[in-house]
């Protein structure tokens, strides 16, 4: 529990300080060193990239026997990123690492306001974008719903579960027009108040290791399709 405790602490720690300076706003140095290793590390056939922010990243600090599990899973989440950043290191950690499948999980950090003011409109599009460079690059797409949240313990009283619900049923139809694999964890993981529940978190918007368990058959269900769509 202290463990769990301690990498929650410094996950919100990288929010507030947000990895990237004003030098390297995206930081695209931060995995440019573990994505020279990839092909030493990682299997080729079958690759899978994750993209996100401090809920892919701390996946693999919270239970890296998952990805020890599954060698061919690359994590490529920086805590506290939004989706603009995102977009701008998506050829880097995405792209080049030339994976099957994408697995995109973002938009909750923009709706905290984490790098400013972001419409629902915006997010959604820098969502978008990162759909449309994967399948320009033959890279099948799992888009993840963004998680419950009923309030951010950074930034309280934006009242985040209603915007939430509405990008994750934007982002629902947008894959189902464009036969992308959609991950719902939002129906699973909600509460009465449409947040995260409790025994799934300690901070309302980060999951425990028992969150995770819940996320993992999910994704590994969401993935297996992927791997057998036809590339586009």
């Amino acid at each position: 529990m202290k463990r769990v405790k301690i990498v929650s602490a410094l996950l919100l720690l990288g929010i507030f300080g947000n990895r990237a300076s004003a030098q390297d706003w995206p930081a695209l140095k931060f995995y440019q060193e573990a994505n020279q290793k990839a092909d030493q590390e990682h299997p080729k056939e079958k690759r899978v990239v994750f993209m996100g922010n401090s809920i892919t990243q701390g996946w693999g600090n919270i239970d890296p026997g998952f990805f020890e599990q599954h060698k061919n899973f690359i994590n490529r989440g920086i805590s506290g990123q939004t989706t603009p950043q995102m977009v701008l290191r998506f050829r880097q950690d995405v792209i080049n690492l030339k994976p099957a499948v994408v697995v995109i999980l973002g938009g909750t950090n923009d709706i905290a306001g984490n790098t400013g003011p972001a419409t629902l409109d915006e997010i959604f599009g820098n969502l978008v974008s990162m759909m449309e460079l994967a399948k320009a690059n033959h890279i099948n797409v799992v888009i993840s719903s963004i998680l419950p949240v009923f309030d951010y313990p950074w930034k309280k009283g934006l009242e985040p579960a209603g915007k939430i619900i509405e990008l994750n049923e934007r982002l629902k139809k947008y894959a189902a027009q464009q036969h992308i694999i959609y991950l719902d964890y939002h129906s699973v993981m909600k509460d009465e108040q449409n947040g995260l529940k409790s025994s799934l978190s300690e901070d309302g918007v980060h999951p425990t290791l028992a969150g995770y368990k819940v996320m993992e058959p999910l994704l590994e269900k969401a993935v297996a399709q992927a791997l057998n769509q036809k590339k586009k």
